[in-house]
């Protein structure tokens, strides 16, 4: 499909998103509170059929996190990218979307684990790769670890 269709189809869904289409993906930006409800929508849509969630990241801009979910329909072989700004850097928080794409569960321990960032109502929200004593989050921007001498 089209880039410029899948923006007039998302757009009929949530009226208040930000719709990029000069990048590789069609970019969907979206208000924190309404990812999950966006997820849902895109998954179960008829027209958009975004079943597959391929990969699951955060990113830290330093004064906020960007949580970006690269989705795929395996029906129609679109793409786009669904993302959303986290402003609260002390206590970073966002809906789980583990109950639309059971794939994210592991996409989301790993991002717990490595930016802080916590997810709510995942199924199983602990960590993944570091030991639970480990203090700090070593994919932030604002981590140092003297010990292994890790400076940013």
């Amino acid at each position: 499909m089209e880039k410029e269709k899948l923006k007039d189809i998302i757009q009929s869904m949530i009226s208040d998103v930000e719709i990029l289409t000069d990048k590789q993906f069609l970019e969907v930006t979206v208000r924190t509170d309404q990812v999950l409800k966006m997820a849902e929508l895109l998954k179960n849509s008829s027209e958009t059929s975004f079943d597959y969630l391929f990969c699951e990241s955060a990113v830290d801009f330093n004064d906020h996190f960007m949580m970006v979910y690269h989705l795929d329909s395996t029906k129609f072989r679109h793409q786009i990218v669904l993302k959303t700004k986290i402003a609260d850097r002390e206590n970073p928080v966002v809906d789980s979307v583990c109950a639309v794409w059971i794939g994210a569960e592991y996409h989301e321990r790993e991002i717990f684990d490595l930016f802080g960032i916590r997810f709510n109502n995942h199924p199983d929200l602990r960590k993944i790769f570091l030991d639970n004593d480990w203090v700090g989050f070593p994919l932030r921007k604002d981590y140092t670890d003297p010990i292994n001498i890790v400076e940013r």
